[in-house]
């Protein structure tokens, strides 16, 4: 193991010394007994401004002493940040000569607190997200080489900016959003480095959501013989039967991505087939991208549905359908989104994979809330909501977010505490009763709800390959890996306290 240098082992004992005495940095005189004005001045070191630079086994737990989901509220913007004074503006440009074109986004940031601190900037459009940290007080630029087709381009020229430093700012509601985080979450970005090029809707990008799933999650990714696409008859499917899909690359490639590694799932997601009384063929979906951009809740025609899969899904899905077994055919129950992002955490430390824990989804769901909020008031605020009055037997009506953070904290609780709430069956959301969307892409694959016997699978099944899979893969040039398939009995409050850590994921008996 290399060593670090010797200034670090300085900084360091400089850092617990003013934690442990924190008016070491405070002046010691009674300034209200000379009858002065006191001029602030620049500090030359801050302790917790290296903080983030030491190792992460040393840094993380005087931090997440020293910080918690709260700090992340604009109500602490004047006394937790680097620079006091911020500018930005967007220049549209066509370097690249594209239909589109590109931008420069100049951010000018000055009046800093100490010589030693930095600012992490996050630029968030509802088609990317990315990131960097300044620490000189001048103008920087961030460029943006070419938006992401049509729709991206309108999305930031409609408004220029709308939000600009630790959410305090709303001018509009289109743009580029800026967010201004605390270095200390620069060992957390530093440490997801590797993540960010999941989103990228290139070859690269699908690139390295194989790469991160077979070094994080030990998935093998063995290619299948040609055909890669099996077009089975509509009449060997079924109401009920399941679909499983994998997307490895564009923005919900890498969005899938992290989804498997944090909860063991090899899917990261799911559909389900149906027919009306006509007999007509359906695709019930949520997720699904309409022309305008949304993400929507839909019933497709399954030629419209499959069509679009084969041709238009830029993901690169892998799509295996799950005949179910006519003992379990049931009308349905509508479709649960609602705690999708968090129903994997089970407990407050034994579900996140390094460097993951309640502050990152802390943060995430703070970002996403100002950009989308009516998109996160249907994906987490009101489950939380739910979670909070279960816990507090206090129902203060429909709070956002930011005031669900005081409000748990302030009953002595905590946000990582909440998450872990598991959902209940009498939950009755705005829509109506929703089942977990977690256990149709987590376990839905594992229980005992298909077919057992892979010769009754529709005829062209696997077609071609050595490999006889129990289930049916329609598309996708590796194959698709669903381990523990159609083998657990449900039984009741299932895996609602299970730890699960990669890379195994071990879970104890009673899970």
């Amino acid at each position: 193991m290399a060593s670090h240098p010797p200034f670090l082992l300085l900084l360091l004992l400089f850092t617990l010394f003013s934690l442990l005495n924190p008016r070491a940095l405070e002046p010691r005189m009674d300034v209200r007994a000379l009858g002065v004005r006191v001029v602030t001045a620049k500090l030359w070191f801050h302790p917790e401004d290296v903080l983030p630079l030491l190792p992460r086994q040393l840094s993380w737990p005087i931090l997440n002493s020293l910080r918690r989901p709260l700090h992340l509220l604009p109500a602490f913007r004047g006394k937790e940040l680097c620079f006091y004074d911020n500018t930005a503006w967007l220049e549209f440009h066509n370097e690249t000569a594209s239909e589109f074109g590109g931008g420069t986004l100049h951010i000018k940031v000055s009046k800093a607190h100490s010589w030693t601190c930095m600012d992490i900037y996050v630029f968030a459009t509802p088609y990317r997200v990315t990131w960097d940290y300044y620490f000189l007080s001048r103008e920087h630029t961030f460029e943006f080489k070419e938006w992401e087709g049509k729709a991206e381009f309108e999305y930031v020229s409609c408004n220029y900016l709308f939000s600009l430093l630790l959410l305090h700012v709303h001018i509009g509601d289109r743009g580029v959003s800026i967010f201004l985080m605390q270095a200390v979450m620069l060992g957390t970005l530093q440490a997801l480095w590797d993540v960010f090029p999941l989103f990228s809707n290139t070859r690269w990008g699908e690139k390295s959501n194989i790469g991160f799933l077979k070094k994080h999650r030990g998935a093998s990714f063995e290619q299948r013989p040609q055909p890669w696409v099996t077009n089975i008859s509509i009449d060997d499917i079924h109401s009920g039967d399941f679909l499983a899909i994998s997307k490895i690359g564009g923005r919900w490639g890498g969005f899938e991505t992290l989804e498997k590694w944090v909860s063991g799932a090899y899917a990261g997601h799911t559909a389900v087939c149906l027919r009306d009384s006509e007999g007509k063929l359906w695709v019930g979906e949520s997720r699904h991208d309409n022309e305008q951009g949304e993400d929507v809740i839909a019933v497709l025609p399954w030629d419209e549905w499959w069509e679009f899969e084969l041709n238009k899904d830029d993901s690169n899905p892998h799509i295996a359908l799950l005949p179910l077994h006519p003992d379990m055919r049931y009308e349905c129950k509508p479709y649960g989104y609602h705690n999708m992002l968090f129903s994997w955490i089970d407990t407050i430390d034994a579900n996140y994979p390094p460097p993951l824990d309640a502050h990152v989804v802390a943060s995430v769901m703070t970002v996403w809330n100002q950009m989308q909020p009516a998109y996160a008031a249907n994906m987490w605020n009101e489950a939380l909501n739910k979670r909070f009055y279960a816990f507090c037997f206090s129902h203060l009506g429909g709070l956002d977010l930011p005031d669900l953070l005081v409000e748990t904290e302030m009953r002595g609780s905590s946000f990582a505490e909440l998450l872990t709430i598991p959902e209940q069956d009498d939950w009755v959301y705005s829509d109506g009763k929703s089942a977990s969307c977690v256990a149709f892409i987590k376990d839905a694959y594992s229980l005992k709800f298909f077919k057992n016997n892979s010769r009754r699978l529709p005829k062209l099944c696997n077609d071609g390959d050595d490999a006889k899979l129990p289930f049916c893969q329609i598309r996708g040039r590796y194959r698709m890996e669903l381990l523990g398939y159609n083998t657990m009995d449900p039984y009741p409050h299932m895996n609602e306290r299970c730890p699960t850590l990669p890379p195994k994921y071990s879970r104890p008996s009673d899970c």
